[in-house]
């Protein structure tokens, strides 16, 4: 019985340990943890300039993270309510060097590593590699090269618009340099990568655009082609003028340079001083209005343009102080208006007194009494003709009177409404105290029921007859361009074209016949010694009135700008012995 039980004994401790064995290896294997760690991104790429971004971590296991390069990648610890997810802050300091950059930040714990690659870009550099880093240009401009060592993207500003970029390498950058005309001048070219900049410098010499000639006819050409500041400083609300008024924006430094650049020699500044004329017996001119004037002429001569400056709407239709009508009606209105006019030229005259020949004096612009030349000059036996010439003379006498760079200056002076044939017929120049300084103006906008009221879309003998006009084609031109020749050119005193255009169209049959009459145009004038001047209102549209070429703010091209200016321009400087008159007409559109 005992050793019975003795084997039952030992049995059973056989029993309770293997039972042991396997409860023990139960436990180990519920005791046993899979790693499981997720990341929000496995790489990270930083700027040359350093900063800041987040590593979560999402894990059921501890983890070390630690940093191969603590020099410039830290990691900081932040406290996380959540036992499951930690979060780290990555923080990089800048890379001064020109050489990207990496490192990992190693992330372990039980059986699990893995890395995190961190990258930075390294630090931009542009350097300018020519030997000197500027370049000096005569007036008649040119082209230079610019060598670049770089590292990445770069860009180019150049703080005048007369130096453009024309070309353009990951090693080379080209430019041109305009012709100038006026004044010495200085650009800066600023090449920039990243935070890195250099900057080249460009200089210019001072041109030359003088006025003048042995005869009329050169006096006239010396003058190029020449174009208006419309509807600016001549614009008028509620009786005030104001440069803004009729929509375009204020104009600038900027767009005197293209205007410059596109080819055009001369700018006339039509200005109204209405609101701005104090009370007689003074007539003082508002100081702010004359030196807003004053800035627009210095534009032009730093742009080396010439400059023309008038009276312009002060005459409008004798509904103002410059009234014709009620002058040639009475004597003492007369007289008002003459006090007036010295008091007012006397003040211009000497706000300009210093400034070179390159500015002209315009008496003033298109006088007449309300008809357009159909009025009472038709019938009042020659009054309103003969206070016009008083008028001009009264204005020559004025200026002067001021002396300085005035006694000589070239000065304008206009026939009635400036309409050439009444001109031709009634003007009688003043007399002066110097030789040929005084220029005639007259307008020329025939036949304006196409140039001007877009009435008809075609011109000339090509043109059809029922999209024409019935006057004013190309034998009308050169008969009314070869009368002012004979009358005064051919008698040495210079004429201008003060306003010449034609409207903008909208089909391209229509803008070819815009492009011949302002190509004959220009010949005929050119042919006939006399300066046109294109008027430009600023408009953007087609149609009645729309003529803009250049933004008056930027003088960047307008509509087909460009086009019109480089047609223009090409029949004022082209001499080239077989582009003639004949051969113009001989193009004419089909």
């Amino acid at each position: 019985m005992n050793k019975f039980i003795k084997k039952i004994q030992s049995l059973s401790l056989i029993i309770l340990t293997a039972l042991g064995l396997i409860i023990n290896a139960c436990t180990d294997e519920e005791e046993t943890i899979t790693p499981e760690v997720k990341l929000s991104k496995t790489e990270f790429s930083f700027p040359n300039s350093g900063g800041s971004d987040i590593l979560y971590i999402q894990t059921n296991i501890p983890l070390e993270v630690t940093s191969d390069d603590e020099s410039w990648c830290t990691l900081t610890k932040e406290n996380n309510t959540s036992t499951k997810i930690i979060q780290y802050t990555i923080t990089t300091t800048s890379n001064d060097i020109a050489e990207p950059r990496q490192t990992n930040i190693n992330i372990s714990g039980l059986d699990f590593s893995t890395v995190v690659l961190i990258k930075q870009s390294s630090a931009y550099y542009i350097n300018i590699t020519n030997t000197e880093k500027k370049y000096d240009s005569n007036s008649n401009g040119g082209e230079f090269t610019v060598k670049v060592e770089t590292n990445g993207d770069f860009s180019i500003n150049s703080n005048e618009v007369w130096v453009s970029q024309t070309e353009k390498t990951d090693s080379t950058v080209k430019f041109s340099v305009a012709t100038n005309l006026g004044a010495s001048r200085t650009a800066t070219l600023t090449f920039t990568c990243g935070d890195e900049s250099d900057e080249f410098i460009v200089n210019q010499l001072a041109g030359s655009n003088v006025i003048g000639g042995n005869t009329a006819m050169e006096i006239a050409h010396s003058l190029g082609l020449g174009w208006n500041l419309g509807n600016q400083l001549d614009a008028i609300n509620n009786d005030i003028a104001n440069e803004t008024a009729w929509g375009n924006p204020a104009t600038t430094q900027d767009a005197f340079y293209r205007i410059a650049a596109s080819g055009i020699r001369s700018v006339r500044i039509p200005v109204t001083w209405l609101g701005h004329i104090g009370d007689a017996p003074n007539f003082t001119i508002d100081a702010a209005w004359l030196n807003r004037v004053a800035e627009v002429v210095g534009y032009a001569e730093t742009a080396g343009l010439n400059a023309i400056v008038n009276f312009h709407h002060d005459g409008a239709n004798s509904a103002y102080w410059l009234d014709i009508k009620n002058a040639a009606l009475s004597d003492s209105v007369n007289d008002k208006i003459k006090a007036q006019l010295t008091a007012m030229w006397t003040q211009i005259a000497n706000k300009f007194i210093n400034k070179g020949k390159f500015l002209i004096f315009e008496s003033m612009n298109e006088i007449h009494d309300g008809k357009w030349g159909y009025g009472a000059n038709l019938t009042d036996g020659g009054k309103q003709y003969a206070v016009l010439n008083e008028w001009n003379q009264i204005f020559v006498n004025a200026v002067r009177a001021t002396g300085g760079e005035n006694n000589d200056r070239y000065l304008g002076v206009p026939g009635y409404v400036t309409n050439p044939d009444l001109t031709i017929n009634h003007f009688i120049l003043p007399t002066d105290v110097v030789s040929n300084r005084l220029m005639v103006s007259v307008h020329y906008y025939d036949p304006f029921d196409y140039t001007l009221e877009n009435i008809f879309t075609e011109w000339g003998h090509t043109a059809a007859n029922d999209k024409k006009d019935s006057n004013g084609d190309e034998s009308y031109m050169t008969e009314i361009f070869g009368k002012l020749k004979t009358k005064f050119v051919d008698n040495g005193i210079p004429v201008y074209l003060g306003e010449i255009g034609s409207v903008h169209r909208s089909t391209e049959r229509a803008e070819m016949f815009r492009k011949y009459y302002l190509e004959y145009l220009c010949k005929a004038a050119k042919t006939y010694g006399l300066a046109p001047f294109y008027w430009d209102n600023g408009s953007t549209g087609v149609g009645k009135e729309c003529l803009g070429l250049l933004n008056h703010s930027t003088g960047i091209y307008i509509n087909n700008g460009k086009d019109i200016i480089d047609i223009m321009a090409n029949a004022i400087d082209n001499n080239d012995p077989s582009y003639t008159l004949n051969t113009v007409y001989n193009g004419a559109p089909q």
